[in-house]
């Protein structure tokens, strides 16, 4: 009989805060709008208790790391910024299979929504 591995997906969708993110010096001097959006997939080790919020990775933890990672000091790059919360839930919450990460500028151009930089982040086999 196969084993089976279930992955449990959390997603946020277009968080909406204001962060200190640039290289320009137009940039450093105010903050500028950004959306999140972040796929957290989680291993399912144990049932699902309804009662119990202790049987699941509570999503407000995410929530707020996610705010915590990109409200905490300024950052040049979307990129870095990009890789820094993906790295950070993986570091934080063992439990987690893989990390998607996609961070807005939604000020960056005039002619467009936003500009984005998305990343894939998977935790390495042990």
């Amino acid at each position: 009989m196969p084993i089976i591995m279930t992955t449990r997906r959390i997603i946020f969708s277009s968080i909406k805060l204001d962060a200190h993110i640039g290289i320009l010096e137009h940039e450093r001097l105010a903050t500028q709008p950004i959306l999140i959006d972040a796929e957290i997939d989680v291993d399912v080790t144990q049932n699902t208790d309804d009662n119990d919020i202790g049987t699941v990775l509570d999503y407000r933890l995410l929530h707020d790391t996610i705010v915590q990672e990109c409200t905490r000091g300024h950052v040049n790059l979307l990129e870095t910024l990009t890789d820094q919360v993906a790295k950070r839930l993986l570091a934080l919450f063992a439990e987690t299979r893989s990390v998607k990460v996609r961070i807005t500028k939604t000020s960056a151009f005039s002619d467009c929504l936003g500009v984005a930089i998305e990343v894939l982040v998977h935790r390495a086999a042990t």
